[in-house]
């Protein structure tokens, strides 16, 4: 009987998978919001010969090209020969469940300044409070000049907290559901606490002075700042064995290190291959830097125009290489949790240690919202993996009628290109600490390196 659920750790160089995750964790540690994941993913591009797309005049193959859309996601190119037959895309995202800084955030209550936070994406609020916070952004002065904080994370820094109720007076609040007992309006920031000589709101007003000593910052600034607030807490190896790793963002930051680590592999492809890096998943992939915005199609018009004889743009060329793309939707999904098995189909769960997940469908219930693989494409992937060695399994997000959830494949797949979900299985999935296996993310690498590759 064929097993369909292999240990990598059992068949695969262990030193590389260790290596592998000591870079990984690293990436974590670096670019813990979009905007730092860019910097990250454009300064590697660079390293690797990657030039930006608006410095060049002509194109060929072998050329190595990069797209910066707005400093909040990125594609890398690395073209083929014929345009016009397809891309080898793989798509993945780098924004993560955590907390925003509301416009008017800063105020003075009990003794303590405080933030205000609008949440992003799916979170259980509970799990964000009593823990060290750290604050990532970038903030803009009255006279135009950009300021970037990081806040938290070097041993030196402060942090800050949320506060939660003693469990001493939570006799009500422990009888309220999970969803209820921390509401979006209790995730207020603990951000000072000495009061100055201000006999209004004294604490907030020592607050504002040093925001201005330290940074040139003035209230008004945070009205059109960006500021997010993640966990102050390094990647971290778990267990006696070191063979897992936890931090915050691995989704999808542990799809985004491996699909940049594939590309920059890449030299003189047949077809175009192509990595993305968006934005805005977490919400919906939504705004001018999610996948529902047009820049990677633009981007793609733009290569048409600069490969074609005479630099003349052809929608008929933009159509025909879109609808004839392969394309892999890089991003996580759900690992079974010997804990929680009741929301789990043991026959048809990914297991950690199993190596890169392939799930046909995503989506909710009757797979609302799903792209759903056709068999053709799936016998191709398969194919690509077998024979470069790569562990696989398939994997669903969980029973039927328990919830499910979503990826960017749905907009990737009207353009009429072939569209699978395949990416790293995880436990604790949207918390403020994630865990995987090291082993699975080094096999999502080599997987997404075959595909770009074949």
């Amino acid at each position: 009987m064929e097993e369909l659920q292999q240990s990598v750790w059992k068949q695969e160089n262990r030193e590389a998978i260790f290596n592998y995750g000591e870079e990984y964790k690293a990436f974590l540690d670096e670019a813990k919001t979009e905007r730092e994941a860019v910097d990250y993913i454009v300064a590697a591009a660079k390293e690797h010969g990657f030039k930006n797309l608006d410095d060049i005049k002509e194109a060929k193959a072998g050329d190595k090209i990069l797209v910066n859309n707005k400093g909040k996601s990125v594609v890398l190119f690395v073209l083929g020969e014929n345009l016009e037959e397809g891309l080898r895309i793989v798509g993945s995202h780098i924004d993560s469940p955590r907390l925003d800084v509301k416009a008017r955030p800063l105020y003075d209550d009990s003794g303590l300044a405080l933030f205000k936070t609008h949440y992003y994406g799916g979170i259980k609020k509970y799990q964000w409070v009593a823990m060290p916070l750290a604050i990532h952004g970038v903030v803009f002065r009255k006279d135009g000049s950009k300021i970037t904080l990081n806040i938290g994370e070097r041993d030196d820094d402060p942090v800050f907290f949320i506060n939660d109720l003693l469990p001493h007076l939570g006799a009500d609040q422990m009888k309220k559901t999970a969803a209820e007992a921390i509401t979006g309006e209790q995730l207020n920031v603990v951000v000072g606490h000495i009061p100055g000589e201000e006999e209004k709101n004294p604490v907030k007003a020592l607050v504002l002075k040093h925001l201005q000593e330290e940074y040139g910052i003035t209230e008004g600034d945070f009205q059109v700042a960006e500021l997010e607030v993640v966990p102050a807490m390094k990647a971290r190896d778990v267990g006696f064995d070191r063979g897992m790793v936890a931090g915050y963002g691995q989704d999808d930051r542990v799809a985004s290190f491996a699909n940049l680590k594939a590309i920059l592999s890449v030299e003189r492809p047949k077809n175009t291959v192509a990595a993305i890096f968006a934005d805005k998943e977490e919400i919906g992939s939504v705004g001018n830097t999610g996948m529902s915005a047009a820049f990677f199609k633009n981007a793609v018009a733009e290569l048409v125009a600069l490969t074609s004889e005479g630099g003349h743009y052809s929608e008929l060329t933009l159509r025909r290489a879109l609808a004839k793309s392969k394309i892999i939707s890089a991003d996580v999904t759900a690992a079974m949790d010997p804990s929680f098995k009741e929301v789990m189909d043991d026959k048809n769960s990914a297991l950690v240690g199993s190596g890169v997940t392939i799930n046909k469908f995503t989506g909710a219930r009757g797979k609302s919202s799903a792209s759903d693989a056709n068999a053709e494409f799936l016998q191709e992937v398969r194919k690509i993996l077998d024979d470069a060695g790569i562990i696989w399994q398939t994997g669903e997000m969980g029973k039927v009628d328990q919830g499910g959830g979503g990826t960017i494949a749905f907009l990737l797949a009207d353009y009429g290109a072939e569209v699978l979900d395949m990416g790293t299985a995880m436990l604790s999935m949207h918390a403020p600490y994630e865990l995987l296996s090291k082993a699975d993310a080094y096999m999502t690498y080599r997987a997404y390196e075959a595909f770009l590759k074949a």
